[in-house]
């Protein structure tokens, strides 16, 4: 009860460290892992004994017999199928024919790759090389978002990376699922025909399982059949239900037909589907807590000996800075991305949860049937991943200044609320070569913004799904502009440190507007205009203006002007670059004003004079 109780209470406090010092999880895990395991055994414990013990495959241990075992393909069946739910089939049209090639041509390129230098490197057999390559095309979203989410990157950038991420975490995952399976119906001999037989048996019944039983579960929770308090526990249900029946019909089946499921589901566009995708991903934190530590203490110090050679180095090599960039340059051939954003792109490629999971799970079940050289699986993959992890943790941010991807000023702004000001200002500064985001929980005015061509994200500011998004990564400026004054100080305070380092800006309250007294330093624009000021000129005069500016004396007798009349409202300064500056309700004294500068404004046109 101990040791049970001490893998949660580790596992959890590693996904701590891993948020505190924003660095992927799966790195403190596997140490942990790998410290109360083979390390304890060998260095820290007087009668050799781990500290924590497994033990799949003998009488002894948390998981005694074949537990361990059964415990980690259920807990990896969990992973796979949220991985499914996540990938869009209409992402994959929509994100670019860059990171369609990556996911394609990429992946290819590390399969056969990696299989090669495998086979040619470590003697091993042809199918435990291609397993091997198969199970370290995935990086995962989840390694890739820690490491690049404190680095300003151009926004093309850090898009690929992030949807490369997601989207060949399930489709990496199948294919490992499918060399694996081509192996197991043969283990140890020849392939021969009936082997391929079994092979299109298991093809067959996880596809199907996986697709009809997507659909029944679809039709039963739309139909209410089930009461929306067991909505989560109902999928989770029939996730394991299905592995085991796909396993019963056709063996090694079910990882095949819980992606298929997870996939087919994920794309039906039903209303539960965020909530249960919520679900899965807490549920896969407790999961993957658990599981990462109890994979990494079923090392033995002597399968760590194993890859204690040069030859681990010079796959790793052959991996990181032969295959990935390769792979990268070919499906890059041609894009707008320049020669040193592909080069940032090649060198990160970490290796994930997905890679590290079914690696173990795939050892453990080949080890059992003596296929030769299935030791090195779990080792030779667990280095791929410890290996890229801390790559790139230490070395991305100082990689991007070298290879001049790293932006000195994060110029992008977030705009909290999509309402028809928002979208207003939000495409001229489109409009003006700047990187706008708006954020509304409002659909109507997301789908609205996108009309304009604007870049727009349908959540709410209490969500954790912007602090996660690397593609905002050169988004400095923040300017709360929603109805609400309680939503737009909120925004403030919890965002502003993240996305307002060049500043963060609100509008004024309606009360705050009332008080001369009270203006607020994150003031914006002007103190005599709330949302409801900004909303009426909108619908009065949706156009915004610019005008010539002489001088300072100029300018702030223009100022002057808009805060007398109800029908302008002031935005930006533009300088004589084409920069624009936002303008403070709190201070509106301008430093520097020269001849060619602009006052850009909202509202009714007025006389330069």
């Amino acid at each position: 009860m101990l040791e049970l109780a001490g893998i949660i209470i580790l596992g959890i406090l590693a996904q701590w460290v891993a948020w505190k010092f924003k660095i992927p999880a799966i790195l403190p895990l596997i140490l942990i892992g790998l410290l109360v395991g083979p390390i304890a055994a060998e260095f820290l414990s007087e009668d050799g004994t781990k500290w924590i013990e497994p033990i799949w495959n003998g009488k002894e241990g948390l998981f005694p017999g074949e537990s361990l075992f059964y415990f980690v393909s259920l807990a990896i069946s969990i992973i796979l199928f949220e991985g499914g739910l996540t990938l869009k089939m209409s992402e994959i049209k929509n994100v670019g024919p860059v990171i369609t090639k990556l996911i394609s041509l990429g992946s290819l390129v590390t399969f056969f790759g990696a299989g090669l230098a495998a086979y040619y490197i470590f003697g091993l057999s042809w199918e435990i090389s291609f397993l091997f390559s198969g199970l370290i095309i995935v990086t995962g979203p989840t390694v890739i978002t820690p490491i690049l989410r404190n680095i300003p990157l151009k926004k093309d950038v850090s898009a690929v990376l992030k949807w490369e991420g997601i989207l060949i975490d399930p489709i990496g995952a199948l294919v490992a699922v499918l060399v694996f399976e081509f192996i197991s119906v043969d283990a140890g001999g020849e392939f021969t025909k009936t082997a391929l037989i079994e092979f299109g048996k298991i093809v067959l019944f996880g596809a199907t399982f996986g697709f009809t039983f997507a659909h029944a579960m679809n039709f039963i929770i739309n139909k209410k059949l089930v009461p929306h308090y067991l909505l989560n526990v109902f999928a989770l249900a029939a996730v394991l239900g299905v592995f085991v029946l796909s396993d019963a019909f056709a063996h090694e089946s079910g990882l095949l037909a819980v992606v298929v499921m997870g996939m087919v589901l994920g794309n039906s566009n039903s209303a539960y589907l965020k909530e249960l995708l919520y679900f899965k991903e807490s549920l896969s934190v407790l999961l993957i807590s658990i599981l990462f530590i109890l994979l990494a203490a079923n090392i033995n110090y002597n399968e760590l000996l194993l890859i204690y050679n040069w030859k681990t180095a010079a796959l790793f090599a052959v991996v990181v800075f032969l295959i990935r960039p390769i792979g990268v340059f070919l499906s890059t051939h041609g894009s707008t991305l320049k020669f040193n954003e592909k080069l940032f792109i090649s060198w990160v490629g970490p290796r994930g949860i997905v890679a590290a999971g079914i690696a173990s799970l795939f050892g453990l079940k080949l080890a059992s049937k003596g296929v030769p050289g299935a030791e090195y699986i779990t080792p030779l993959v667990f280095m791929i991943v410890l290996g890229t992890v801390l790559l790139n943790a230490t070395t991305a941010r100082l990689f991007a200044k070298l290879v001049g991807v790293f932006l000195p000023k994060s110029n992008g702004i977030l705009i909290v609320g999509a309402s028809k000001v928002s979208r207003l200002i939000g495409h001229y500064l489109e409009m003006h070569d700047r990187h706008v985001v708006l954020i509304d929980s409002n659909q109507n005015n997301i789908d609205k913004a996108k009309e304009l061509g604007l870049e727009a994200i349908n959540t709410d500011i209490y969500s954790q799904t912007l602090t996660d998004n690397i593609e905002l990564n050169d988004v400095g400026y923040l300017m709360a502009l929603t109805g609400n004054s309680d939503i737009n100080k909120y925004a403030i305070n919890k965002f502003s440190k993240q996305f307002g380092e060049n500043g963060s800006f609100r509008l004024v309250s309606t009360e705050e507007m009332m008080d001369e007294n009270n203006n607020p330093h994150e003031g914006l624009f002007s103190h005599t205009d709330d949302f409801n000021t900004l909303t009426e000129v909108t619908k009065n005069h949706p156009s915004i203006q610019d005008i010539k500016i002489k001088d300072k004396p100029h300018l702030l007798d223009l100022i002057q002007t808009t805060n007398a009349d109800k029908d302008i409202v002031p935005l930006f300064i533009k300088d004589n670059k084409g920069e624009l500056h936002i303008i403070s309700s709190y201070n509106t004294e301008i430093e520097t004003v020269e001849d060619g500068y602009s006052l850009v404004y909202l509202g009714k046109p007025i006389n330069a004079e």
